[in-house]
This record gives structure tokens, sequence and C-alpha cells, in this order.
């Protein structure tokens, strides 16, 4: 398992490699893989996106669309 630091609120974190949304290249879809390995996706202006970071090291990536994300194993957030 990473090593986890804690953030302000204590919530656990992974050390981050952070690859920015390009917007140029429409490449703005986050897949992102959570603390249970649950790799969930999401989509600008969806509840979660902003605060959704990318770690590069972990496995997490930036699509282009959706049927992209799906055919890598990312689902969409549920509710």
């Amino acid at each position: 398992m990473p090593v986890r630091s804690k953030r302000a609120g204590g919530q656990h974190s992974r050390p981050e490699t952070v690859t920015p949304p390009s917007k140029a290249s429409g490449c703005t879809i986050k897949g992102n893989i959570s603390a249970g390995g649950e790799r969930i996706y999401h989509r600008p202006g969806t509840r979660n996106y902003e605060r959704t970071r990318i770690n590069d090291r972990a496995g997490e990536h930036l699509f282009c669309s959706e049927n992209e994300a799906i055919a890598a194993g990312f689902r969409a957030p549920r509710g």
C-alpha cells in the first residue's frame, strides 16, 4: 500500500504527481482510483471534479472521452 499523508481535516491522501487537465487537448475527464481500489471517472462540472487530483504514479489518468475511461475499467461516480 502506498505511503499516505494526512490532509487538513483528517483525510488521507497519496503523494501526488498531478497532471492538470488540458482544455486544448480536450482530455479533461479525470480517472481516479479510490483508496479501496475503485476506478472512478469524473467529468467537468460534476460534484467532485474540482477536488479530484490525478496521481500518475498510482495509475490514474486523464481521458478524452467517457468511452475511453470505461474501456480502461473506470466507472461513473454513483449518486
